[in-house]
């Protein structure tokens, strides 16, 4: 095993222009853990969350992040050293996996040529995906998947409306939803509108010509990928029992909806190799398919964010860390 690798390294908090790339000791696969060769990562909304200091959050309950560190958590590669106590997995399996989230000390270190894991957080990777491919299912369809069905408890043929449906948790819960036969109302800018109904969405609306909350009733599920201080728009759209699933922090006068009968089912995603197991199998059927807005190398993981911050992404966001292209 190689003493050194090439990496992405957080030395202070602030825009992009903070990560970089650098030569870094290499880790070993420690107690429990097995060592990845990376060959690619993805893109999540804490890696710049945690890059800019959780500016959003309140100093007094703000994570705090040791510095330096490797961000990145969703990660595609080949097992190449198996650690003690750590079985399941064998030289050469070829995994994908939400390593090590929520984070516990460093986090997962996606963005980087080797990185350790433990073996419950893995699952087979698909072998019709490509690396890729892979690397972005992890955290937004272990999101999906959570929300729909751990939280909500999504049950056959209801109607979900999914706000923010093009962004990767989004096109995912639109896939996954119509996995229980249910009805899927897209919501997102026109552009997204071919994409979305090729995935299986029933009605779309672009949100820059049309107010959903005048032309929809009767939603029972929303999944909001939104959030923000609007948030409560969405409750004429919800009939009597509906549930609000929030993504991200957001303002849904909570006396109001609980006046109306409506509920919330949140959550926090977390590693579950299991569910990545089930994830890889709609995968390998076909029955779910991942969007890729772009791939940048992972010297460029400066520039990718720079993409992410623009926002109006249509799937994930690729870090190709071992030259897949």
């Amino acid at each position: 095993m190689p003493e050194m690798m090439k990496a992405v390294r957080v030395h202070e908090q602030g825009g992009p222009e903070v990560l970089r790339y650098e030569e870094v000791p290499a880790p070993r696969a420690g107690l429990g853990e097995v060592l990845v060769r990376v060959h690619a990562a993805c893109l999540n909304p804490p890696d710049w969350y945690a890059r800019s200091g959780y500016p959003g959050i309140p100093e007094e309950v703000r994570p705090k992040v040791d510095l330096p560190y490797i961000p990145g958590s969703d990660v595609s590669g080949v097992v190449v050293e198996v650690g003690p106590a750590a079985g399941g997995w064998e030289v050469g399996d070829e995994v994908f996996g939400l390593v090590r989230f929520p984070w516990g000390g460093d986090g997962g270190r996606a963005y980087a040529e080797y990185t350790t894991a433990p073996p419950y957080h893995l699952a087979r990777k698909p072998e019709n995906l490509s690396h890729l491919e892979a690397a972005g299912v992890p955290m937004a369809g272990l999101t999906a998947y959570q929300f729909l069905f751990d939280h909500i408890g999504l049950g056959e043929g209801r109607t979900v409306l999914v706000n923010g449906a093009a962004g990767g948790v989004g096109h995912f819960a639109v896939q996954l939803a119509k996995t229980k036969g249910a009805h899927v109302i897209a919501v997102a800018s026109g552009r997204h509108e071919e994409f979305l109904r090729d995935l299986g969405a029933d009605e779309f609306h672009d949100y820059t010509r049309t107010d959903v909350t005048e032309k929809v009733r009767d939603v029972d599920h929303l999944v909001d990928n939104v959030g923000g201080p609007h948030g409560h728009r969405f409750l004429p759209v919800l009939k009597p029992g509906g549930t609000i699933s929030p993504v991200f922090l957001g303002d849904y006068h909570a006396e109001r909806a609980a006046e109306l009968g409506i509920s919330f089912r949140p959550g926090q995603v977390h590693s579950d190799g299991r569910q990545m197991g089930e994830l890889a199998a709609l995968l390998e059927q076909g029955t779910l398919r991942v969007g890729i807005d772009g791939v940048f190398p992972l010297a460029e993981a400066a520039r990718a964010h720079e993409r992410a911050e623009r926002g109006h992404i249509q799937g994930k966001i690729i870090l190709d860390v071992a030259g897949n292209r």
